[in-house]
């Protein structure tokens, strides 16, 4: 038997509090076309000053539990999940905003297609009166969500959602707060949890709202961000890097073709652009280091494969990490050669004014290539102890060989005399 908990957590509400338990409890009887034979409503009073409490007390189908002080949303969600007894597990919010009627057709794509989570999305189309603010804001980290999840993502943060119970400590651990839905979108993605979204009508809310758009906008952005990295640490540190190594590569290549046009003196703006390429090459190329490095390590907290490629393919035949050895070692020689070479015409009279550059260069490549030497014996190691589970499992295990049984020698035909 298949049962609904749905979990409403409220904090001051004693405006919206009746009405949307009046609009969930009638959801029951159309629940039963889904599969859902029974539901649950549970309260989660969050420390609520006014009559939230007393007001959703007053219904007997509902279970009412109450925080001693306001704990936040996230965490009046997950003390309502521990007290569910449902199969599945669905939320709203308790601000009217949300249609609990849709719960139905949530329940019933979680069923038929065998969804672990199913989200009702407010950015799909469906009649919204969500303000433009929040709307430009819900695309921007629906958006975000959907590059570094490398899955199309149309609501991040939505608050009306079924969960499977399953799923749920593959979503955990959860922040407290307002930014529980967005990582748990993040967190979805990368566990590779079946997610769906269906079109929800959206409303204004009861009563004010609780939400800054400011202040939990940059929460919301910090936390999907951090979520990513703790999971594809190269999506992120990589691409910034590959975009400063980019914009390295261009101004180095400004100033050759400067110097190439007969140009041998940089104004003040040229000089500035060395600056800006030297910082740029140096944070970018440390960056990506650094990046395909932390998906090492990751890999082994989580005892999964190694994630390659920034988009979840492999940019190479083999991992560009397994080249920073080499490719450090030899950009160390071309800035010591060109080190050596600046050097002894430093020596035969040139003027600083002429050499600077080249030695410049010559610094900045054989750092570079230091870095590349040690981030490439980094990842080796990292990869010897990824692999070093699997390995002693396959060397426990024994390799297969073939057992031949002991046998008499076959008799030989005997020699019959000449003449027999």
């Amino acid at each position: 038997m298949t049962t609904l908990s749905i979990v409403i957590p409220a904090y001051n509400e004693e405006d919206g509090i009746a009405q949307i338990i009046e609009r969930v409890l009638p959801v029951g009887k159309g629940l039963s076309e889904a599969g859902v034979e029974e539901m649950e409503l549970i309260v989660v009073d969050d420390g609520s000053r006014d009559r939230t409490a007393e007001i959703a007390a007053g219904y007997p189908e509902v279970l009412l539990v109450r925080h001693i002080t306001n704990q936040g949303y996230g965490a009046a969600l997950k003390t309502g999940f521990g007290q569910a007894c449902g199969d599945l597990l669905g939320f709203l919010d308790a601000d009217g905003t949300y249609p609990p009627e849709h719960f139905p057709e949530l329940c019933k794509v979680a069923l038929r297609d065998d969804v672990d989570l199913v989200v009702g999305s407010r950015m799909s189309g469906a009649a919204s009166e969500m303000p433009l603010v929040r709307r430009i804001g819900n695309w921007v980290f629906a958006n975000l969500a959907s590059l570094l999840g490398n899955r199309r993502v149309r609501d991040s943060a939505s608050g009306m959602r079924v969960i499977r119970r399953e799923a749920l400590a593959r979503l955990y651990p959860l922040p407290d707060g307002l930014n529980f839905t967005p990582v748990m979108s993040i967190r979805a993605l990368h566990e590779q949890i079946t997610w769906c979204e269906v079109p929800i009508p959206y409303k204004e809310r009861v009563g004010r709202s609780k939400l800054s758009v400011v202040r939990d906008g940059m929460r919301f952005l910090e936390t999907i961000l951090w979520t990513a990295l703790t999971y594809n640490p190269v999506r992120i540190l990589g691409s910034i890097g590959l975009a400063l190594a980019g914009v390295a590569a261009l101004i180095v290549l400004a100033i050759v073709g400067i110097r190439l046009g007969g140009t041998t003196r940089l104004g003040p703006w040229w000089v500035a652009g060395v600056y800006i390429g030297s910082l740029c090459a140096f944070a970018g190329i440390t960056l990506f280091a650094l990046g395909t490095t932390s998906n090492y390590i990751v890999s082994l907290f989580y005892k999964n494969p190694i994630r390659q490629g920034l988009f979840g393919r492999p940019l190479l035949r083999r991992p560009l990490e397994r080249h920073f050895a080499w490719m450090g070692v030899v950009a160390a020689l071309i800035g010591l050669a060109i080190g050596v070479v600046s050097l002894a015409l430093g020596v035969r009279g040139w003027t600083i004014e002429r050499l600077w550059f080249y030695l410049l260069g010559s610094a900045m490549a054989m750092i570079l290539g230091l870095q590349l030497v040690v981030f490439g014996v980094m990842t080796r190691v990292l990869a010897e102890l990824s692999h070093r589970e699997s390995q002693i499992d396959l060397d426990l295990a024994g390799k297969p060989c073939e057992l031949r049984a002991a046998t008499a020698p076959e008799a030989q035909p005997a020699e019959l005399p000449l003449g027999a």
